[in-house]
């Protein structure tokens, strides 16, 4: 109905049925067109956001995941909810876990070569001073210099040991893309996308509708006990708490608040949960516990040296004894905010 309704407006804005274009229209006319405009113009943001929406839908990665997602379960005949958790299973252990490994080993050859950096400071700090006297610069000059060799330095280490910053990036550049192909692809199966006329998608439309679980058996609708919603949000808060309580050294302010925005967007994604198709919140709740047991193995040292992540200084010898000393002490710390009884 939705659509039917943009056309209408679209068509009638190219007739100037509404757009009081007739130089024989009262005054009181033109006026009630002009407001009939101003609606026109109000609707001009849905209008964008559904065409972005739309083309989003029928682009070819999305494609691509769709028929993914059809042949895995053409293949393997499983019913649909399970599919959907083979896929993600399948998908992160192919993209997700292997650029976290290569993102640790970028983030752990930074920490050595950082370690190398205050003596290579101390050599230029000498040869610098030796130099101002030498060639008689300023203060100002001899300053400026021995910050350019610095940099100079610092762009060396990175370039021999191939480990540019800009790398610690590569899992949300990665992972952001996945989610949302699949959550589109997810979502046209339902809405019968690309084409809603196909056969095919007519009959994975009612595949869904009775190839649901337990309390879900029909994941075409939204879960109206509210489980999966919930299930997402806290496990989302969980791998935002598990990082927030590994880290060694405490972060500046902008970790801080990255934090506290991951922490909003977990409790955000419950209502937005609550409202879409349950297989689509499946998707989003498989994610997420496969997210949180990956970050769990990621803080094993016999992981780490198993997938080649060098050692370094900031590594806990004992990370989940740490992870469940952190939680208990910030539990305690919450409760002692809380109101006493009696």
């Amino acid at each position: 109905m939705y659509f039917g309704v943009n056309n209408i407006l679209r068509h009638s804005l190219r007739s100037g049925k509404y757009l009081g274009y007739a130089s024989c229209q009262s005054t009181s006319q033109r006026k009630f067109n002009l407001g009939y405009n101003e609606s026109i113009r109000h609707f001009s943001y849905t209008e964008t956001v559904t065409n972005l929406w739309m083309s989003m839908s029928k682009s070819v990665p999305v494609a691509y995941f769709q028929e993914g997602l059809i042949k895995l379960h053409d293949t393997t005949g499983l019913p649909w909810w399970a599919t959907i958790i083979l896929s993600t299973v399948l998908l992160r252990t192919v993209v997700t876990v292997p650029l976290t490994i290569y993102q640790n080993k970028i983030m752990a050859r930074i920490e050595l070569i950082t370690l190398e950096m205050p003596e290579i400071a101390k050599e230029l700090k000498r040869e610098t001073a030796i130099a101002m006297k030498q060639f008689n610069w300023t203060e100002k000059e001899a300053k400026l210099m021995y910050a350019r060799s610095l940099k100079k330095q610092w762009t060396k280490l990175i370039v021999r040991d191939n480990c540019h910053p800009a790398k610690t990036m590569i899992v949300m550049w990665g992972q952001i893309p996945l989610w949302i192909f699949q959550s589109i692809a997810i979502r046209n199966l339902v809405y019968m996308m690309p084409d809603p006329t196909s056969l095919q998608a007519q009959i994975i439309l009612a595949q869904l509708s009775v190839g649901g679980f337990l309390w879900i058996p029909n994941l075409t609708i939204p879960d109206a006990s509210l489980i999966l919603p919930v299930t997402l949000g806290l496990l989302n808060l969980a791998i935002v708490e598990i990082q927030s309580l590994s880290r060694v050294r405490q972060g500046g302010r902008v970790q801080k608040y990255a934090t506290n925005f991951f922490r909003f967007f977990s409790l955000v994604m419950i209502p937005l949960a609550s409202v879409v198709p349950s297989c689509l919140s499946l998707y989003w709740v498989s994610s997420s516990a496969y997210g949180l047991i990956q970050n769990l193995l990621m803080m094993s040292p016999k992981f780490k040296h198993a997938v080649g992540i060098p050692t370094t200084p900031s590594q806990l010898e004992h990370p989940y004894k740490h992870l469940a000393d952190g939680a208990a002490e910030r539990i305690q710390k919450i409760s002692s905010l809380l109101p006493k009884r009696g």
